[in-house]
């Protein structure tokens, strides 16, 4: 189940939604191996009680193990050009979110095994009152750094076009004078003495051919 758009902002483009890596269940599992060890010696002993028991428990880890998939399937870890955000449970929720322009810092960690399936741990430090976010189980934890980085490169982009907008219209530039505001303008010229009457006369040729 994706992320719900109702819950992102007008215009939000989400980058990245990601649910845990499959390694967030391998404890889970792991638990489950001793149970079963155990459940084939008491059958193998013939005890009805103890064979109630454990069936009793089995049934037990079986819906456990049922509530951590629905974790899983209602764990997000989402980038968009706006934000960081992470959200899981079933009925009470938890949820942390990390506007991109906050972000100071981004590292993962993996371990040999974590290298070969594709999984690892991801710190977020940021500019607020909890730090630093960590985040398990992230599938591929480089390359979720690397899209981190360049998302905070978009939003850098976009808010620094919210804050210098272009003008709605570019000031047109001012209409030539057309050729009897010119001749007007050699008159004047002429008058005060800056042109004599031979250069009026020759501009004014000039002027009166374009027409």
């Amino acid at each position: 189940m994706p992320y719900p758009k109702k819950l992102l902002n007008e215009g939000e483009e989400v980058a990245l939604d990601l649910r845990p890596h499959w390694w967030f269940f391998s404890k889970h599992i792991a638990s489950g191996i001793p149970l079963f060890v155990v459940l084939v010696l008491v059958l193998s002993v013939g005890n009805k009680w103890l064979n109630a028991l454990w069936a009793i428990v089995a049934v037990v880890w079986a819906g456990w193990l049922g509530l951590k998939y629905l974790e899983w399937n209602f764990t997000h870890f989402v980038v968009t050009d706006d934000r960081v955000i992470y959200r899981t449970g079933v009925i009470a929720k938890r949820g942390v979110e990390i506007p991109m322009e906050r972000i100071n810092n981004i590292n993962f960690h993996q371990g040999i095994w974590e290298r070969i399936i594709g999984a690892g741990d991801l710190d977020i430090e940021s500019a607020g009152r909890d730090g630093q976010s960590h985040f398990d189980d992230v599938w591929h934890p480089d390359g979720v750094q690397q899209e981190l980085y360049r998302q905070m490169e978009v939003n850098a982009k976009k808010r620094a076009r919210w804050s210098n907008p272009a003008p709605a219209f570019a000031p047109s530039a001012p209409a030539p004078p057309t050729v009897p505001e010119q001749l007007q303008q050699l008159a004047d010229l002429r008058d005060r003495g800056v042109i004599t009457a031979a250069e009026f006369e020759t501009k004014k040729a000039q002027l009166l051919e374009r027409m």
